[in-house]
């Protein structure tokens, strides 16, 4: 999906910030898709209102933030410890790894609890 809408948004807008506009929304999409097959099918979440599903859709990206600060900030730190290629992508992969561990936590504990 996310790719999908990153060719679209090139294909139609041809603007100076292209590149910008194209991450933007496929961010935008995979973090749509993703929160709805979380919320369906991970954690089989209900919400109660379009209210309730926005402040939940919310706070489901505040957790993605947090989770994307661990992600950056280990492969940054690999790379200032080691300086090599290798090293860089070893800490972006051990940064997804605990940043995703976390954000299933984060999640379960505080977006898609049933309080």
């Amino acid at each position: 999906m996310q790719p999908a809408a990153q060719a679209i948004n090139v294909r139609l807008y041809h603007g100076p910030f292209n590149l910008v506009m194209s991450v933007i929304t496929g961010t935008l999409a995979g973090l749509a898709v993703k929160y709805f097959l979380d919320k369906r099918y991970i954690f089989r979440f209900a919400t109660k209102s379009a209210v309730h599903d926005a402040k939940t859709f919310a706070l489901y990206t505040s957790m993605g933030i947090v989770m994307t600060a661990i992600f950056w900030s280990t492969e940054a730190a690999f790379h200032a410890v080691f300086h090599t290629e290798p090293a860089r992508l070893s800490g972006a992969a051990l940064g997804l790894v605990i940043g995703y561990v976390v954000k299933y936590q984060l999640d379960k504990r505080f977006v898609f609890s049933a309080a």
